[in-house]
């Protein structure tokens, strides 16, 4: 039964998680905003990001042109999806 719920749920960080890589990897680039592809991608991950970015920013960090955030959103992705897998994991 755990596999049922377990499965959805890596499948959902993957994404997740390589939304944010595809992203960084694409800053890099600089492509059209206004590309439909593009827009789902900020769409879907800039809701993870901007509230990292936001208290990373008031640690008077000020890091200039690097951004920490996606490192930040993937480590705590991976520590929140094993806090899940272990909780259901420990249900059954």
């Amino acid at each position: 039964m755990e596999q049922i719920l377990i499965r959805p749920i890596g499948l959902i960080f993957s994404l997740v998680q390589f939304a944010i890589l595809g992203r960084v990897l694409l800053s890099w680039i600089k492509p059209d905003q206004s590309h439909p592809a593009i827009k789902l991608l900020y769409e879907v991950t800039e809701p993870i990001l901007q509230p990292i970015r936001n208290l990373t920013s008031g640690m008077g960090g000020g890091m200039g042109m690097l951004d920490f955030s996606p490192i930040i959103a993937l480590l705590l992705l991976n520590v929140l999806e094993g806090l899940i897998k272990y909780i259901i994991a420990g249900l059954f």
